[in-house]
C-alpha cells in the first residue's frame, strides 16, 4: 500500500478546454492514464491538490471524475483555483455516491487517515494578498488549513499537509499559511499550481524546516509522485 500524489490534472473529457496548445501537454491525459496505471494499484491512495477538471459544474465534471474513479486506487481531493464545479462538501459528496464515484472523497475541511499517515490541507491563497478581498479568502484558507491539520492530529499518524498554492517561492513566502505549518510542526507539504518556466524559476524545496515539494502534473511528466510506501 502506498500515497501518491499528483496535482493539476487539468480534465476536460466534456469541455472543449484543450491544454496542448501549452508546451509539453500534448497527449497528457493518455500519459498520465499510462503512467498511473504503471504505478498505482487497487490498496493504494492518490492525493490530488486542485485543478482537477476544468468543468463549470458537477454534472459537466462527472466524465472527467469517471475517468479519475476508473483509474486503480483511492482518490482524495482538493480544490484548486479552476475548480469551477466546487460545491459544498455535502453535495459533491452525494454526487459521488449517486453517481456510484466510490473511489473518490472530497478533502475539506477535514482529514484522512492512510496507514500511519494523515492526509489534511487546502487549497490555500496567494502569498501576497493585500486587498481587503483577498486577505478575506486568505485568512479563510488559514482556518481550513488548521481544522484540517487538526483533525489530522486526532486521527494520529503524521500529518502530510497538501495544498493548491505553493506555501512559499523562492524568497517569497506566505506567512499566514506558513505559519499554521509551523504550528502543528508539519514536516511535509506539497502542493501544485505552478506550470512550465515559471515553475522552474520560483520553486522552493525547504522553508523553516518543512519540506516542500511540487507536485503539478506536468513538472512530474504526468507520472503520481510516490509520497510514502506503506
Amino acid at each position: 500500500m502506498s500515497i501518491f500524489a499528483i496535482a493539476d490534472t487539468h480534465l476536460s473529457l466534456s469541455d472543449d478546454k484543450p491544454m496542448d496548445i501549452f508546451g509539453g501537454w500534448s497527449d497528457y491525459v493518455q500519459r498520465l492514464e499510462k503512467n498511473w496505471r504503471a504505478l498505482v494499484d487497487e490498496r493504494d491512495t492518490v492525493v490530488l491538490p486542485g485543478d482537477i477538471s476544468w468543468a463549470m459544474s458537477l454534472d459537466g465534471a462527472e466524465k472527467d471524475f469517471r475517468f479519475l474513479h476508473e483509474l486503480p486506487g483511492q482518490k482524495i481531493i482538493l480544490k484548486g483555483n479552476h475548480d469551477y464545479w466546487w460545491n459544498t462538501k455535502k453535495k459533491m459528496d452525494a454526487f459521488l455516491a449517486e453517481k456510484g464515484l466510490d473511489t473518490i472523497r472530497i478533502l475539506h475541511n477535514c482529514a484522512y487517515r492512510v496507514g500511519d499517515f494523515s492526509l489534511c490541507g487546502t487549497r490555500g491563497w496567494f502569498y501576497d494578498a493585500e486587498t481587503d478581498a483577498d486577505m478575506k479568502v486568505l485568512l479563510r484558507e488559514v482556518g481550513r488549513l488548521e481544522r484540517s491539520i487538526q483533525q489530522a492530529v486526532d486521527l494520529g499518524g503524521e500529518p502530510i499537509v497538501f495544498l493548491h498554492y505553493p506555501p512559499a517561492m523562492q524568497n517569497q513566502i506566505c506567512e499566514e499559511i506558513f505559519s499554521v505549518l509551523v504550528k502543528y510542526d508539519i514536516k511535509r507539504c506539497y502542493y501544485g499550481h505552478l506550470h512550465g518556466e515559471f515553475a522552474g524559476r520560483n520553486i522552493c524545496q525547504n522553508a523553516e524546516n518543512v519540506k516542500l515539494s511540487l507536485i503539478s502534473a506536468d513538472y512530474l511528466g504526468f507520472t503520481p509522485k510516490l509520497i510514502e510506501k506503506i
